[in-house]
């Protein structure tokens, strides 16, 4: 099964690897998302997919075991290929999708929205999607969430990013500073390093 994959593929992998995210534990304030996701679309199945060289890993899932599927059946190696929402109202009938495992399997796909996770450089990472078994719509104020949600999810990406730098600033600096003090104190009169 062939997906499609972006002309920026290499750029766009080395943004989502420069967040430090895949394969991380589950955290509440995106589980929080991908839960509000659901009740707000009213879908069984809601996740926060990013998609890496051959596969889509959940950062965070709502009504769903797994924690990755293959690129080659991921709905979100589409939805990232625009900056628009990918709306799927029935997979069976569409001709992406119609062969997929996902819609074949006993996970038995039919509906997929999702809006791409856009790294301020205009790299797409992944989706927010919600997942149906049965074939629907969403309401113009239910994808508008939706998108505002993917936003949100963004943000949390790029918080973690800055606090994750932060922290280790500061670790170097306070390790400086100490090695500073050793050198202060080793070269005082009077202290046990001075010749």
């Amino acid at each position: 099964m062939n997906y499609p994959i972006p002309e920026n593929e290499a750029e766009r992998l080395n943004t989502l690897r420069g967040y430090g995210i895949l394969d991380t534990h589950p955290e509440d304030r995106f589980d929080d998302l991908t839960r509000l996701a659901t009740l707000i679309c009213g879908t069984p199945i809601s996740l926060i997919s990013l998609v890496d060289e051959d596969r889509q890993w959940f950062k965070s899932k709502t009504g769903l075991e797994v924690c990755q599927t293959p690129r080659e059946e991921a709905f979100c190696a589409h939805a990232i290929m625009s900056p628009e929402l990918l709306l799927v109202p029935d997979a069976s009938q569409d001709p992406r999708f119609a062969t997929n495992p996902l819609v074949l399997g006993e996970l038995h796909v039919r509906f997929y929205a999702g809006a791409p996770l856009t790294a301020p450089n205009g790299h797409h990472l992944g989706a927010l999607c919600v997942i149906d078994r049965v074939p629907r719509q969403l309401s113009r104020e239910q994808l508008e969430s939706l998108r505002i949600l993917s936003r949100q999810v963004m943000a949390q990406v790029i918080l973690g990013k800055n606090l994750y730098d932060l922290t280790t600033a500061l670790k170097a600096k306070e390790d400086l500073e100490q090695d500073i003090q050793k050198l202060i104190q080793d070269f005082l009169p009077g202290s046990q390093g001075h010749a």
